[in-house]
């Protein structure tokens, strides 16, 4: 996502406490600008360290984009999601009490239109849940709720404060944890999709981290034909997700 990216802000040293008190879990964000300290802004800091919101020192010219020239912003500036995220813990318990689950775990998708499409494949295919950073990631902005045709609504989305850790206790509630990598030796296809799932699909162009593509099970390839390397990613979760359901459903039959 392009920083200028217009989003919802709240701006202020007391309505960024009390929002921060209220509602964190909406906060993706909280900027401060260079040079400002006080007590309200050490406890400011504090409740977000203690809620694992991101807190960034940025100049007063970036804090200007995000409000109008006029805004007495005073220096603080805490950036919203769209929508409300679902608590993480509470999440993975929900997954884990579903009978064949399936869930996405995103590896740092950051252009706001993949994740939305992603998200309006993810509701169509019947995906539980989908995990996403906490950092370095798009979270469920405008731009994604609006690309998503809806789906934002109905798709179950939390923050996780670390990827890694949450792949290994899928792992340890016996889940399989499946990666989708370019270089993957195996196809798509040779799985056996009709097993407790955890879906993994990094970032565009970048692909999986290398610590995230090690705590994976096994890597999955879709098979290119043309010159072009690899598919865009909300292209890759469409393929992959209803190979999962064409599995699962001829199972059932």
């Amino acid at each position: 996502m392009k920083a200028h990216e217009k989003k919802q802000a709240i701006f202020g040293v007391m309505p960024v406490l009390e929002a921060l008190k209220a509602f964190p879990q909406r906060i993706e964000k909280i900027l401060l600008a260079e040079g400002r300290s006080g007590k309200v802004l050490s406890e400011i800091c504090e409740l977000a360290r203690i809620h694992h919101v991101p807190f960034q020192r940025v100049s007063r010219q970036i804090l200007g984009k995000y409000v109008s020239e006029s805004t007495n912003h005073q220096g603080i500036i805490a950036l919203m999601a769209s929508y409300d995220y679902h608590d993480e813990d509470e999440l993975f318990a929900f997954v884990v009490s579903k009978n064949q689950p399936l869930c996405l775990i995103l590896d740092g998708i950051e252009d706001p239109r993949n994740f939305g499409a992603i998200l309006r494949t993810a509701e169509c295919a019947g995906v539980d849940a989908v995990f996403i950073p906490e950092r370095r990631a798009v979270g469920l902005t405008e731009t994604v709720a609006k690309t998503s045709a809806g789906a934002i609504f109905d798709v179950k989305v939390a923050r996780s404060t670390n990827i890694n850790r949450l792949i290994d206790r899928f792992k340890r509630q016996n889940f399989w944890v499946v990666g989708a990598d370019a270089e993957a030796k195996m196809l798509y296809t040779d799985w056996d999709w009709t097993q407790s799932t955890a879906l993994v699909l990094g970032s565009e162009g970048k692909g999986l981290h290398e610590l995230t593509k090690k705590k994976c099970d096994l890597l999955v390839k879709i098979p290119m034909f043309g010159k072009v390397r690899s598919l865009n990613v909300s292209v890759a979760a469409g393929v992959i997700l209803y190979e999962i359901i064409r599995q699962r459903n001829s199972q059932k039959r």
